[in-house]
């Protein structure tokens, strides 16, 4: 089966969640908020009558309140700081790495080395066939040949599919 094939299945499939999903959201007139006109409306009221009710206080924590977004992401962000114990911004994720270039030159001599070895993104690259077939197959790349018909109108299916 070809990717067009295959993309064309999938736009169908999409095609028919965004018809249950129109099914699902329901009659607008029957939201009990004061403008129906759309539902992101009738969420911002509801958001704007939360929000003047006092529930959220950053202040003061009960067993009926909570913590805005804001202060919870700076919570998980002192906490993420925490866990890293201080490594730089540049190794945060790669401790090992940072321990190992600390130790000298040697292990970032033996780094660049197998960097050099990579396939790169920033630059271009002159690859042999076989090469370039060990690089798809490490990533589970196909070749433009296996892709399919690249000029598929995509939309026409979408739209098909929707009536």
């Amino acid at each position: 089966m070809s990717l067009t094939t295959r993309i064309e299945s999938l736009v169908i499939r999409v095609a028919q969640e965004f018809n249950d999903v129109r099914a699902k959201t329901g009659n607008l007139a029957n939201l009990t908020t004061t403008d129906k006109s759309n539902l992101v409306a009738a969420i911002n009221e509801l958001q704007a009558a939360v929000a003047a009710s006092g529930a959220i206080d950053d202040a003061q924590i009960t067993t009926t309140t909570t913590y805005s977004s804001s202060k919870i992401v700076a919570l998980l962000d002192a906490l993420k700081a925490e866990i890293l114990g201080g490594a730089d911004a540049a190794y945060d994720t790669l401790v090992e790495i940072q321990q190992l270039l600390q130790n000298g030159t040697s292990g970032l001599d033996a780094l660049l080395a197998a960097v050099n070895n990579r396939v790169r993104f920033d630059a271009a690259q002159t690859l042999t066939a076989p090469e370039q077939a060990q690089a798809r197959s490490n990533i589970g790349a196909v070749s433009a040949s296996d892709v399919g018909d690249t000029d598929t109108d995509f939309v026409a299916v979408f739209e098909g599919a929707l009536v």
